[in-house]
């Protein structure tokens, strides 16, 4: 088929996608596809070949089969650009519109998990009128999770923005900080449990679990040492170890909420579910619709180690985003 790997964008994570989408890229040529690589500019451009492309709703994008977006973060990671491909009228790997948004917004997605009972940290979500116009109510409402908690933009990924905060008058630099990425601000209770990651694939009715993973930080820049920028993409930063060194029951555990996560979510294709277990407890922490994916980022090495390879990993994803296009156009809207 012909591919075309959508790698760049405008948010922050601009270089982290373009490693993903370098690797997407290999895996596909290995696999048998053509692949059309389309980089997006840090100003929003879409270029191919050099040449800036004109987008036409209806008309697809450069004659390809699939669309695969690798995108990550705001503009790629949100819906903004699933509700381009949708537009377009092509077939695209990943979640769709809704899907995305709320497991892009760390409040929505928590709020949504709540109400189906699935079991989480406590939390906080917040926007910045409410913290400049009510900040001592603010403070009460922390103070209620206890301390140690994280502050983090509600809509960022891959640790930018996020602060652990250890005593109480380090919370408002914390907040402000955060709210100089977003407008919305999540306040999450520490948790002491190691941390699990689950990789997924499937459509929302068909999505299997890889063997999870857990998380050991080796180097942070942060203190407390945890899982910031530096421990996810600097070499050396992290150690996976699978199969987690948890008990099996408890393995089992952390695939059901990912299916459940997943499905209620209304995900597609793939994602990661990260977990925290403390004392055989899981604790559904957050789902990433477009992880890392660089051959040696988690959600390959999880599959990897489940038995899928790489080259296996992105053509069923082709596959599946194939399928979903031409069963969703079943339906008269």
């Amino acid at each position: 088929m012909r591919v075309a790997v959508l790698g760049g964008g405008r948010s922050s994570e601009h270089d982290v996608s373009l490693a993903s989408a370098a690797s997407v890229r290999e895996g596909l040529l290995r696999a048998g596809h053509e692949v059309l690589w389309v980089e997006l500019d840090r100003d929003g451009a879409w270029r191919h070949d050099g040449a800036e492309i004109a987008l036409s709703p209806g008309r697809g994008l450069l004659d390809a089969d699939v669309v695969f977006p690798v995108l990550h973060g705001p503009f790629g990671e949100d819906g903004t650009v699933q509700g381009m491909l949708e537009l377009l009228d092509v077939a695209y790997v990943g979640s769709g519109v809704l899907g995305s948004a709320i497991c892009m917004d760390k409040i929505a997605f928590k709020d949504l998990m709540g109400s189906s009972g699935l079991p989480q940290v406590g939390y906080v979500g917040l926007d910045e009128a409410r913290w400049r116009e009510e900040p001592e109510r603010v403070r009460a409402d922390v103070a209620a999770l206890g301390l140690p908690v994280f502050v983090k933009p509600s809509r960022l990924g891959s640790s930018v923005g996020i602060a652990r905060v250890e005593d109480a008058t380090q919370l408002a630099g914390a907040l402000n900080e955060a709210f100089r990425h977003d407008p919305r601000v999540i306040v999450e209770a520490a948790c002491e449990g190691i941390e699990v990651e689950c990789s997924l694939l499937g459509h929302t009715t068909g999505a299997r679990a890889s063997e999870p993973g857990e998380i050991v930080v080796v180097r942070s820049a942060s203190p407390g040492g945890w899982y910031d920028y530096e421990a996810k993409y600097t070499p050396g930063g992290m150690e996976l170890i699978v199969p987690a060194r948890i008990s099996e029951a408890v393995r089992e555990r952390v695939r059901e909420l990912a299916v459940r996560a997943f499905r209620l979510a209304g995900c597609s294709g793939l994602s990661r579910a990260d977990f925290f277990v403390e004392d055989g407890e899981v604790l559904l922490n957050e789902i990433n619709t477009l992880p890392g994916f660089t051959q040696t980022s988690v959600y390959g090495k999880l599959w990897e180690a489940s038995g899928v390879d790489y080259p296996q990993l992105v053509d069923r994803l082709v596959e599946i985003a194939v399928e979903r296009h031409r069963e969703e156009r079943r339906y008269r809207f």
